[in-house]
């Protein structure tokens, strides 16, 4: 089976999130399976791009509303990610070096979508899926079957995926002219509270729709930034499958990013060594449970309750825990979470920014990991936490529902709690510490964790059941 992704982002080349690291080894294990897998992403100006080989794949043309653009796909030569690599290159469209943020974001996704769709229509033979991520590639489904010079691939099977359903793409329809030739019948497809909204559009065209998780699938009924109603109708065709990890990159027994490496037979000595080095490195002390946060710090992580809830937390138990935050995104929350360093010296420190040597380190190194997000549709560091024997500690929601179980629970071995409040992390931050003092349940609950099965395997296959369902 040929498998065509269509994404924004991919791991190593491009990434903002965890739609990149999804798209990065997703194609990879459908590989593995026996499958050939493909991904096609715009041509932005990384580091990747410039430090490997590429070759000409195809060029050509065409007309989004009064413009005309030239593009060209290009190809990764040495198959270095295991599978097909394509970008996308449009001059003074696609040629930045940020993924996102740009004012003309609307135009350039739309032409990297068209340009796909035209080059998928100059093909020989035809793919026997497409499967297309978010909302920067959701028009594709429309573009094959309603605009007229694509409608010879309107047979072709399609996948959406939705990562985050709270971003949608909107556009007024006076950009309507973006699209290709379209059937004008069709207007109803494209439209949603008077807007083209090309992720409701996904959902009605695609032939399949997927989540990360089956918890957020069903979030999506009663919390869509406004297509909840979309949900329900389209709930026959709308499915939850499960994120995986790469378990080659992400395990503690070969990872290279870490000081010392260990295995479910070493677990204690390994994680000692590793949190000895970062205590070391961030002034902590190596005797306290070390509790980390690694992601954007914005709102849809609760992040804006950190810096209140660390405060409170060491306010009335200082001698009990360090905190070491790595992460960016608001500027108030940043400053406020660098404020506290010099309140809790030896007991907190932080590192606004993204450093990935330093993000496998402290899974190896820490306790407990805080993940209070208001909303995660699946969520990859409470799994890769878990793979390194780090507790964590998860509001229940999307995919953290999905993949923690409270310890209080028969065969639990993470925390969980309800509510994105200052109270509830704290008072979790509490149980973890207690847990860490029970030595005997925090070493049984470590090696548990490890043995859990996070990886791409299961949920590739998924896919692949998923395909043959609708070719």
């Amino acid at each position: 089976m040929e498998i065509i992704h269509v994404s924004a982002e991919c791991y190593p080349y491009a990434k903002a999130g965890g739609l990149a690291d999804v798209v990065g080894t997703l194609p990879k294990y459908q590989q593995q399976l026996g499958h050939i897998a493909k991904v096609v992403i715009p041509m932005h100006r990384t580091k990747f791009l410039y430090e490997n080989e590429w070759t000409v794949e195809h060029k050509g043309g065409f007309a989004m509303g009064n413009n005309h653009f030239d593009y060209t796909i290009i190809k990764e030569k040495t198959n270095k990610l295991n599978f097909d690599l394509y970008c996308v290159d449009i001059y003074g469209l696609l040629d930045r070096e940020n993924i996102y943020s740009y004012d003309d974001d609307t135009e350039r996704f739309c032409a990297f979508q068209i340009a796909v769709v035209d080059w998928l229509a100059s093909w020989e033979h035809r793919p026997d899926v497409v499967h297309v991520h978010d909302h920067h590639a959701a028009l594709v489904p429309f573009m094959m079957r309603h605009c007229f010079a694509y409608r010879h691939l309107a047979s072709v099977p399609t996948v959406l995926t939705i990562h985050n359903g709270q971003y949608q793409g909107w556009m007024s329809w006076d950009k309507s002219s973006y699209i290709p030739g379209w059937d004008t019948w069709q207007w109803g497809k494209l439209d949603w509270d008077n807007m083209i909204n090309p992720l409701a559009c996904g959902v009605k065209c695609a032939d399949r729709v997927t989540t990360v998780s089956p918890s957020y699938m069903e979030e999506l009924t009663y919390n869509a930034n406004g297509l909840e109603q979309l949900f329900v109708m389209e709930k026959a065709k709308c499915t939850g499958i499960l994120n995986g990890i790469d378990t080659v990159v992400w395990d503690p027994a070969t990872d290279t990013y870490i000081l010392d490496n260990f295995s479910t037979k070493d677990i204690e000595a390994g994680k000692e060594l590793n949190k000895k080095k970062l205590c070391k490195d961030f002034n902590l002390d190596i005797k306290m449970p070390l509790f980390i946060f690694i992601g954007r710090l914005v709102g849809e992580k609760a992040a804006d309750l950190l810096p209140q809830a660390i405060n409170d937390s060491l306010g009335t138990m200082k001698n009990k825990m360090n905190f070491l935050i790595l992460g960016s995104g608001d500027p108030v929350v940043e400053s406020q979470l660098e404020a506290i360093k010099s309140s809790f010296v030896g007991y907190y420190n932080s590192q606004i920014g993204y450093n990935e040597k330093l993000a496998h380190q402290m899974y190896a190194g820490a306790d407990f990991i805080l993940m209070p997000s208001r909303v995660e549709p699946c969520g990859l560091n409470q799994m890769y936490a878990m793979r390194y024997g780090t507790v964590p500690i998860v509001r229940s929601t999307g995919g953290l529902k999905d993949t923690v179980i409270d310890f209080g629970e028969p065969k639990g071995y993470g925390i969980r709690f309800n509510n994105a409040t200052v109270w509830d992390i704290t008072y979790s931050i509490h149980r973890a510490v207690e847990l860490y003092d029970d030595k005997e349940k925090l070493a049984e609950i470590r090696e548990q964790m490890m043995q859990i099965d996070n990886s791409w395997e299961v949920s590739a296959g998924k896919y692949i059941n998923l395909y043959n369902s609708i070719r």
